[in-house]
């Protein structure tokens, strides 16, 4: 799915700003799947901001200081390998069929954000099983996993894609281009609304080795 900020962040340099870009961290587990875009979009909005004169250039820095940060510690911990241990993202992002398809089919990568949207998920092993150990993400973490998956691009481009999808009105289509039209229809036929488990995506998590558990459905 194509992203909607374009922002080069070389450019950053010529307001002042610093943004570290965080290293790609070592490790010995599968090889995860990975966005070098995700945790751009935070960053994004803090330079629009300053631009745009809501923000100064040291009430951006702090922010953008702030989410460095938490990208680094994301890599760290992602280098641990209790971090994969009966964790639904770490099985996805290193699935290599899986990842596949997401990057195949643009549907087939809204259908699992939207799927692990208000949805909790157990793995299909003894001991998770026994003990009730599920797992959960909100509707940005989801679409940061699908971004992952996608091998580009933020959660911005996949958060509240299911919400939507209306008949456009006669107003609608007259401020639209023909393209843009094209484009909202396609969506409203083949994205699904956040919650919504399709057919394909059960049996894929299933195979995965994690089961839907529909009866914890969030509202």
């Amino acid at each position: 799915m194509e992203s909607e900020y374009t922002t080069d962040l070389k450019s950053v340099a010529r307001t002042g700003l610093r943004v570290q870009v965080p290293p790609v961290a070592p490790t010995n587990m599968t090889k995860l799947s990975t966005s070098p875009d995700r945790g751009n979009f935070q960053i994004e909005c803090q330079l629009k901001a300053v631009k745009e004169g809501r923000k100064t250039m040291e009430q951006a820095q702090e922010m953008i200081d702030l989410y460095t940060e938490w990208n680094e510690e994301d890599i760290k911990k992602e280098a641990d390998p209790e971090w994969a241990r009966d964790n639904m993202e770490y099985d996805l992002r290193s699935c290599e069929w899986m990842v596949a398809k997401v990057r195949a089919r643009e549907e087939y990568a809204q259908h699992l954000y939207a799927a692990m949207c208000n949805r909790d998920f157990v793995k299909n092993d003894v001991w998770p099983l026994l003990a009730n150990k599920t797992w959960s993400c909100s509707w940005r973490y989801a679409g940061g996993i699908v971004a992952h998956m996608a091998g580009e691009g933020d959660y911005i481009d996949w958060y509240c894609s299911g919400i939507g999808g209306g008949k456009l009105t006669e107003e609608e289509r007259n401020n639209m281009s023909e393209e843009s039209i094209v484009r909202y229809e396609w969506m409203a036929e083949n994205f699904v609304g956040e919650g919504h488990v399709t057919d394909e995506i059960r049996a894929d998590l299933l195979q995965l080795g994690w089961n839907v558990l529909d009866d914890n459905l969030k509202e």
